[in-house]
C-alpha cells in the first residue's frame, strides 16, 4: 500500500503534535500498572543490554528525553512539507 497526499499530512500532523507534548510535559506520572509494564519491558531489554537503564529501576514517573521533542517535531514537519510538495489526490 502507498501513502497518498492525506495520508502524510495526517501522520506528520500527528508526530508533529506528539512532539510539541513531549516538548510541554517534563515528565509522566505512571499507574502502577504501566509502572509494572515499564519496568517489564526494562527487564527484558537487561536481558539482551548489560543493564535496565537508570530512569527505569522501580520509577512510577517517566521524564523522556530533550531532543526527543525536537526530533517529532522535525519529522513531523518534514512530512508535513513533503504531503504539500505532492500531488493533489484524484486529479
Amino acid at each position: 500500500m502507498e501513502f497518498n497526499r492525506n495520508q502524510y499530512f495526517f501522520t506528520g500532523l500527528v508526530i508533529l503534535l506528539l512532539g510539541i507534548q513531549f516538548r510541554m510535559v517534563e515528565s509522566y506520572s505512571l499507574t502502577p500498572e504501566a509502572a509494572k509494564i515499564v519496568q517489564k519491558v526494562g527487564q527484558d531489554s537487561a536481558s539482551v543490554a548489560a543493564s535496565a537503564p537508570p530512569a527505569l529501576a522501580g520509577s512510577k514517573s517517566l521524564s523522556p528525553p530533550d531532543w526527543l521533542g525536537w526530533c517529532l517535531m522535525s519529522v513531523g514537519s518534514v512530512l508535513i512539507l513533503h504531503s504539500l510538495a505532492m500531488k493533489k489526490p484524484g486529479g
